[in-house]
């Protein structure tokens, strides 16, 4: 059976309230969520079944947390603990982890590409000039040599 609700009531400790109780590190979450500019209302929360081990108390239970971003449709699954709490804190902590790294690998390639530009613009060193135009001129007199016939 699957139970689903959109997350938040527009406070900055919505999270919180929603809850009924503080997960460890609340207040490093909440920042961490503002700097990235995930708010509680652009997450869906879902509310699943779990698997795997753990016997009958896991598979009864709709602890396991699955979070969508709607914006960037980021979607994390969490079955860490028991508790559905702890696992809507470590879904949320794994949601800011993956836009995270989205964010840096975002911005590594946009710098990459601009260092790839700077080197197709910059001149050639004059040693390597030298040796280009060198190849040149030995292959202009390959060229010019092809056909002819010495005569003795």
């Amino acid at each position: 059976m699957k139970s689903s609700s959109r997350a938040g009531a527009g406070s900055s400790n919505s999270f919180m309230l929603y809850t009924g109780m503080a997960t460890p590190d609340q207040d490093a979450l909440e920042k961490r969520m503002t700097k990235l500019g995930i708010r509680e209302d652009d997450l869906e929360e879902d509310f699943v079944r779990g698997s795997g081990p753990g016997g009958q108390k896991i598979n009864k239970t709709s602890s396991t947390v699955v979070l969508r971003h709607v914006p960037t449709g980021v979607e994390v699954r969490c079955q860490k603990e028991r508790s559905q709490v702890m696992n809507r804190h470590w879904a949320r902590v794994e949601l800011c982890d993956r836009l995270e790294t989205a964010l840096k690998d975002a911005r590594l390639a946009v710098q990459n590409e601009r260092e790839k530009v700077r080197r197709q613009n910059r001149p050639r060193p004059r040693g390597v000039k030298r040796k280009i135009l060198q190849g040149k001129r030995e292959r202009g007199e390959v060229k010019r040599n092809r056909g002819r016939v010495k005569d003795d």
